[in-house]
């Protein structure tokens, strides 16, 4: 009877170990997945933070080029004194 014991007590042994084998491999998979997808996140975002910035650098050419344009052009055009006065306007506002 003792014998019995023993081997049940055996056999719990190697089930708690597959046990314990089976959740390693859960959690190592899991942990495995979240680094792959926050790998492709942060790419997504540095992605999306280069084109935000080649915009950014984009627009403030096109500013610059504008500004060289009024700036050459000797008389400014109709519009420009007009924008002129409402910037103080918005100016105050905020």
């Amino acid at each position: 009877m003792d014998h019995c014991l023993w081997l049940q007590d055996g056999h719990d042994a190697d089930n708690s170990k597959q046990s314990t084998a089976d959740m390693t491999a859960f959690v190592s998979s899991i942990l495995s997945a979240l680094q792959t997808r926050f790998q492709t996140m942060s790419e997504s975002i540095i992605v999306v933070l280069d084109e935000m910035g080649n915009r950014i650098d984009e627009l403030e050419q096109s500013i610059n080029d504008l500004r060289a344009e009024m700036g050459q052009e000797g008389s400014p055009s109709p519009s420009a004194p007009l924008k002129s006065k409402e910037e103080p306007k918005s100016g105050e506002d905020s």
